[in-house]
């Protein structure tokens, strides 16, 4: 399986060249702009999240603000009912438990503890988790979003009908820590420019050779 995700993880550094630098939010700036990523773009994200920032000085602001104000705050990343709920609900559980709303949040805290922490929390799964732990922390921790997902399942790195979380899982065991964040990253790109959701371009894909394509019925 290793050498196999290294012969993926080389074609693929091949053909997109190397991933942009991480981000570096602190970590519950990182969790809340994972919560407004959720079925939604990088760009409404980042839109929702800019509007949010400015309309509310701190996150405490945020978790004692009405749900409306949340709500229109937050208007341009879609579900904005939903993720109003959502977010503040997460905060208030974390001030409840003793988690200050600002940089100092996680502070300290071991890899483990921390995502015990996070995917206890209501709307909070392992690809959000793993995001905090891997793009503000810079822990080897695995995200694994619908492109990722996707792909995964089609180079038959994990069984065909294994969910989100299990693919997270098996996927975390295997990939070397020093190279989760730029496998992550490329499985993403690779998702977005070719093998896409509906009819993938497998004429023109890197892996075409070493792809089973599981669950492919049209392909360009």
């Amino acid at each position: 399986m290793r050498r196999r995700l290294a012969t993926i993880l080389r074609r693929l550094r091949a053909a997109y060249g190397p991933p942009p630098a991480p981000r570096r939010l602190p970590p519950l700036d990182e969790l809340v702009l994972t919560v407004l990523s959720q079925n939604t773009n990088d760009v409404n994200r980042d839109r929702a999240y800019a509007d949010l920032r400015t309309r509310f000085p701190s996150w405490d602001d945020v978790a004692d603000a009405p749900i409306p104000a949340i709500a229109r705050a937050i208007r341009r990343g879609g579900l904005a009912p939903t993720k109003s709920v959502r977010l503040r609900a997460l905060l208030r559980e974390l001030r409840e438990r003793g988690v200050p709303l600002d940089e100092r949040a996680f502070a300290g805290m071991r890899s483990r503890r921390l995502w015990d922490l996070l995917v206890g929390l209501g709307g909070v799964g392992p690809n959000t988790a793993a995001c905090v732990l891997l793009f503000s922390l810079g822990r080897p921790f695995f995200p694994v979003d619908t492109h990722v997902h996707r792909v995964a399942i089609r180079l038959g790195l994990v069984p065909d009908g294994a969910n989100a979380v299990r693919t997270q899982e098996l996927l975390q065991a295997e990939v070397p820590p020093r190279e989760t964040y730029d496998l992550h990253m490329q499985l993403i790109r690779h998702g977005r420019e070719i093998c896409v959701a509906r009819r993938p371009f497998c004429s023109r894909c890197p892996l075409r050779d070493v792809c089973p394509r599981v669950g492919v019925t049209a392909s360009r």
